[in-house]
């Protein structure tokens, strides 16, 4: 009798399989999705009964309500040479009283022709320079307001920290007015200033968004309070600060400290000072003190009769900090001091022989020949330019350096520079005083008068001097 194959089970098994094979993964994938939709409903109610976001938003609305109608935008227009006589720049400032002053940076305003101040409100007025001083990238203008100024909130006497969030104003790449956020990232670091790497640094670090044209706009703080002035930015090629490049999470401002110091200088018209302490640092420029040592700076030597010394500081002691700000380099420590007007009390916490003491000192003026040398050494540092006094040949050039600014321009050693910006120069360091506060820094022509030997009717010869960027 013949075997009958039956396939029906067979078939039967291999529908089940296709089915659960097609079925099974939308099923899931339904689940899926309504497992998804639950999230969303859930998030979306944890968003309505929670307003920390709102209230979050609020508050930064209200900062950039608060400090706005006091950021100024600035646009300078200044020399640039013979074949571009004039130049076009932008940069940021903030309205410091009701009087009209404004400050910003020194290396916006430096060698201006036309300085146009536009608020927020959108009136636009002529501005002119007060002062500027070039060591700290401080300036202040005036303006005739044709109605009351809003001056901006200071923290005055409150110290940032490392982590605090704050806000920038300016006008990056002439983006009116805008604002970015960030954290302080850093303090008392070094950047360039308009006067090169002679200047005075202890800057604030944050990595609040910063393009050109914020310099001289106002950092603040999560209350609207001015904590900094936007000074520079590191990029890739330039890691200790410029004016120009495109942010990369690096940027400075100066600490409010300094500008107060400086602000009301400027206004009054009188000479800049600033504190002298009279030690030297032990070892490398102030280099910190190795491992297994008190963190601060050791003191090498002691100016007999200064301030240090009249305090009852001595050789070998270590500073860690001044009125409790630390001292972590040279660097650091020579700023907090410069920073300060003479005759200004500081306290000083100081490690001798591993314990610690505090000294109580009373700054003097920073010496005149200390203050020549800063000049000096910023044209000699900043543009390869080095000048001295021999004899009857006043600021003469001893050398320029090899493709600088200085050689690139025609300057070469036995030249002599007799005039500066139109002005006649006396010796060596009243020409590099008029360098640097003439814009050479800044990116703006500084026209010279210069001497050359050999030439028969000694008619000064004159050449256009910028800084290479």
């Amino acid at each position: 009798m013949r075997r009958i194959v039956s396939f029906g089970p067979a078939f039967v098994v291999l529908l089940c399989v296709a089915l659960v094979l097609v079925v099974a993964p939308q099923a899931v994938r339904r689940l899926s999705v309504e497992e998804t939709r639950a999230n969303v409903r859930l998030a979306q109610q944890t968003l309505d009964s929670d307003d920390i976001l709102d209230r979050l938003n609020k508050a930064v609305r209200a900062v950039a309500l608060s400090t706005e109608p006091s950021v100024v935008h600035l646009a300078v227009v200044g020399d640039l040479g013979h074949d571009a006589p004039f130049r076009s720049a932008s940069g940021s400032g903030w309205v410091y009283d009701d009087q009209g002053h404004i400050v910003t940076n020194a290396h916006v305003v430096a060698g201006a022709k036309t300085i146009l101040a536009q608020f927020s409100d959108g009136r636009v007025l002529h501005a002119s320079l007060v002062g500027l001083d070039p060591a700290t990238d401080v300036a202040v203008i005036h303006v005739d307001p044709d109605v009351p100024l809003i001056p901006i909130r200071r923290a005055t006497g409150q110290r940032v920290a490392k982590g605090d969030r704050v806000f920038a104003f300016g006008s990056p790449f002439e983006f009116k007015f805008s604002m970015s956020q960030g954290i302080v990232s850093g303090l008392g670091r070094t950047a360039r200033t308009a006067m090169g790497f002679a200047g005075f640094s202890n800057f604030i670090q944050t990595d609040a968004a910063v393009n050109p044209g914020n310099s001289g706009g106002p950092l603040v703080d999560i209350h609207g309070r001015l904590v900094g002035m936007v000074v520079a930015i590191a990029t890739a090629e330039n890691t200790q600060g410029s004016s120009q490049g495109q942010s990369a999470g690096i940027s400075f401002a100066i600490p409010l400290g300094i500008i107060e110091d400086r602000v009301p200088q400027l206004i009054e018209g009188g000479p800049i000072e600033s504190g002298y302490l009279g030690i030297r640092f032990a070892g490398r420029e102030g280099v910190p003190t190795g491992a297994g040592q008190p963190p601060g700076v050791r003191i090498g030597d002691v100016t007999s009769g200064g301030p240090a010394e009249k305090a009852g500081l001595q050789a070998g002691d270590i500073i860690a900090a001044i009125d409790d700000q630390q001292v972590t380099s040279g660097e650091t420590l020579r700023a907090l001091i410069a920073s300060k007007r003479a005759g200004a009390k500081v306290s000083l916490k100081v490690f001798r022989d591993g314990a610690p003491q505090t000294f109580d000192a009373t700054l003097e003026a920073l010496p005149r020949e200390i203050v020549d040398d800063q000049y000096l050494q910023a044209v000699s540092s900043g543009f390869g330019l080095v000048l001295r006094d021999e004899n009857d040949m006043k600021a003469m050039v001893a050398f320029a350096v090899p493709n600088t600014g200085a050689s690139i321009a025609g300057l070469a050693a036995g030249q002599q520079l007799v005039s500066v910006g139109g002005q006649p120069v006396t010796d060596a360091t009243d020409a590099a005083r008029k360098l640097v506060n003439g814009g050479l820094f800044t990116g703006r022509v500084v026209r010279v008068g210069v001497i050359v030997p050999g030439d028969d009717n000694k008619t000064p010869r004159e050449l256009e001097l910028r800084t290479q960027e």
